[in-house]
């Protein structure tokens, strides 16, 4: 049977999809549920919301017993940025977590095994990366404590499954970002009608390509998405293009290591200092010692230089794995 919803009703489920916080959605569709005509062609409909409507309250009831404590989506960056994970059900998110850090979140072969985010630290070249795991991307609901995790994140890694059903899954968690605001950096140049959105680097990987004999479904998969989105292959399992991709990240972070050299001694090469790419001599030596903010007399850079050991003032922008001596 046709539905036949009034333009009231309509409206109101307009709102509901609108809504970004569980008091507003809840609202929404309980306004909503009330202006649905009760018939038999509206009952899976009605029975349908009244269930999402027992998860909201559950959610939202959740919320208010526990307002003082900090909520699991409250995470401190540490390392040189903060990378989240995302993605569908069963894409392989937790097991490239468990792969790439110390952390350990559950890893099982059935979907929604994650409930909670998960931190951990990715070591590449001697600087740590953190990396967090998240639930599951749910066009029902998504907690919007996760997507502020999203939002104040430095990159964000789409993970799909080479083996199951990529485009779609990509498809799915873009217009799921989107719907909530959260749209890739490169569209930052385009114009928006209402509140702007956040913008945040994206890549995506292709999980599950366990091998070399996946690498052809992976070319077929970038040709089909036309580079929308810096994209890798990897595998959690069998550790297939890992190091590729910790590169590729790292780069995406858009930061330099930069080496201090003690006049006289080796630099220490396994310990850098991060700064933003673009960063110059005196932002470098304002983080070795706050002395030589004031009091630095010279400095020597070896790398980037026109020549080993060449003289440059604070102004010089350095480059990744410049080696630094400062003198006050």
């Amino acid at each position: 049977m046709p539905l036949n919803l009034p333009p009231e009703a309509l409206e109101a489920q307009h709102r509901f999809r609108e809504a970004e916080s569980i008091e507003e959605k809840v609202a929404t569709l309980e306004e909503y549920i009330s202006l649905i005509p009760k018939h038999k062609g509206t009952d899976h409909l009605r029975a349908d919301l009244r269930r999402k409507l027992s998860k909201l309250k559950s959610a939202s009831q959740t919320r208010t017993t526990s307002t003082k404590q900090l909520s699991p989506y409250h995470i401190d960056k540490e390392g040189i940025g903060q990378v989240v994970l995302v993605g569908q059900p069963n894409v392989g998110k937790s097991a490239l977590v468990a792969a790439l850090t110390n952390a350990t979140p559950e890893v099982a072969e059935y979907p929604f095994t994650t409930w909670t985010p998960t931190p951990g630290m990715m070591e590449f070249k001697h600087v740590q990366i953190q990396l967090i795991d998240t639930p599951p991307l749910n066009e029902e609901f998504v907690d919007p404590e996760m997507l502020n995790l999203l939002r104040r994140a430095d990159l964000i890694l789409i993970v799909v499954d080479l083996q199951g059903f990529p485009i779609q899954q990509l498809e799915d968690s873009l217009a799921l970002l989107e719907n909530n605001r959260i749209l890739p950096d490169h569209l930052a140049s385009q114009p928006f009608e209402g509140r702007r959105p956040t913008f945040v680097p994206m890549m995506v990987l292709a999980n599950k390509c366990d091998d070399e004999r996946c690498d052809e479904d992976f070319e077929v998969l970038c040709e089909l998405l036309e580079a929308q989105l810096p994209i890798l292959p990897v595998s959690a399992a069998t550790g297939h293009s890992v190091e590729e991709m910790k590169q590729a990240v790292f780069e995406q972070l858009d930061v330099i290591r930069v080496f201090a050299k003690p006049p006289g001694k080796e630099p220490d090469f396994t310990a850098p200092f991060v700064l933003k790419r673009g960063g110059t001599v005196g932002e470098f030596a304002a983080k070795v010692h706050q002395d030589f903010v004031k009091n630095l007399k010279s400095a020597r850079v070896w790398g980037s230089a026109t020549h080993d050991g060449q003289m440059v003032g604070r102004d010089h922008v350095l480059h990744d794995r410049d080696v630094v001596e400062l003198k006050a």
